[in-house]
């Protein structure tokens, strides 16, 4: 049987399907700190990341896709556990965030340096 190649919007389907699970991965973890190891969730965050970067964004959303990921780098470095209660709960969530989101903007980043060197 003849396999057939997956075209590009199956692609982007499989990454914004990625996108979403990465994102509930984060969360999840974020509240429940203790159900993973540290290690298998970073490397579950980051390969997540990766696939999104790689296939999800098309040219449009590149720049918004950056300035986003940006804006969450520099908010994951703000220490919102000093917030009584649900402190250290936003601080997991949003470092998961991060790290999910990284990989992507590298990629995305080095593919529009790549594109802006080529022109």
């Amino acid at each position: 049987m003849v396999k057939k190649r997956k075209t590009p919007l199956e692609l982007h389907r499989l990454a914004h399907y990625t996108f979403f699970v990465g994102l509930l991965v984060a969360i999840v973890a974020g509240l429940f700190r203790n159900i993973f190891r540290p290690e298998v969730l970073v490397t579950t965050l980051v390969i997540l990341g990766f696939i999104v970067g790689l296939f999800n964004l098309t040219a449009k959303e590149t720049m918004p896709f950056l300035v986003a990921a940006i804006a969450l780098m520099l908010a994951g470095i703000v220490n919102l556990g000093l917030i009584p209660g649900v402190g250290l709960y936003v601080r997991s969530i949003l470092s998961n965030i991060v790290v999910f989101v990284v990989p992507g903007a590298i990629l995305v980043g080095l593919k529009t340096v790549w594109k802006l060197a080529s022109d």
